[in-house]
Order: structure tokens, then C-alpha cells, then sequence
């Protein structure tokens, strides 16, 4: 199974999606979207294949999302795709896609049900033991 994660190397939940699949004996794809960055139309098929509006992928915290007005009520998608595009760290993460969909994985944990063949057990950096289901 094909398998992608947007991924941030700074962020601990990604850190750990991305340690999840690799216990489930699968090798990702890799993309470290602070350096590769956005296209607005990876964002919009990212955005449908979730099945959330874009604005559910902003994230706030460490970014400078509030700061371009992105959470007010009059602010358009193309608004906001414009300024994920030209701020990566806009969008939240880790996005991971596999045959079984795509999903944002706060928490990590959620990447589960991505998986053919996830850990029985996982421990999280912080030592947190998650399991599937």
C-alpha cells in the first residue's frame, strides 16, 4: 500500500504518526511540506479527499494564521489556500493518504485506520501507549 505523509520533523505528533506507520512495516512517502510547500491544488484535493472544509485545516498555534485574519467569518477559501500557499506552516498536520483514505491525524493515533497491518501497541515520545480501536 502506497502510503504519504505531509510532514513537519519540528511537530511531535507528527513525529509520531510518521513512527506509527513505520511500526506497521510500511515506508512512506515523505513530505516535509515546510520545504516543499503547497500548490492550492494539492490543498483543495486534500482538502475533499478529508472531506473538510479547507478552513479545518488551519492550524493557529506557532503559525501566523490570526495574525492575516484567516479566522474571521468573511474570509474566503481562496483567501486562505493564498496564504497557506505563501505560509506552509499555516496548514495543520501531519496529513497522511493511503488507499484507505486521507485524514489529519490529531492525534496521531488516528493514522490506525489508515493502516493494513497497524501496531498492536504503540508508545508515543511522551510515553503515552495508544493501540488500534
Amino acid at each position: 500500500m502506497s502510503i504519504t505523509i505531509y510532514h513537519n520533523p519540528a511537530c511531535g505528533t507528527s513525529r509520531n504518526t510518521l513512527a506509527m506507520i513505520r511500526a506497521s512495516g510500511q515506508e512512506p512517502r515523505v513530505v516535509e511540506y515546510l520545504d516543499a510547500g503547497w500548490t492550492p491544488e494539492l490543498l483543495r484535493r486534500l482538502s475533499s479527499a478529508i472531506g473538510v472544509p479547507i478552513s479545518d485545516l488551519i492550524r493557529d498555534k506557532g503559525t501566523p494564521a490570526r495574525e492575516l485574519g484567516l479566522f474571521e467569518d468573511a474570509v474566503s477559501d481562496e483567501d486562505i489556500i493564498a496564504a497557506m500557499v505563501r505560509h506552509p506552516v499555516i496548514v495543520n498536520r501531519p496529513i497522511v493518504e493511503t488507499a484507505k483514505g486521507t485524514r489529519l491525524c490529531r492525534p496521531s493515533e488516528r493514522v490506525f485506520d489508515l493502516l493494513d497491518a497497524p501496531p498492536p501497541t504503540f508508545t508515543k515520545e511522551d510515553g503515552e501507549v495508544v493501540s488500534p480501536g
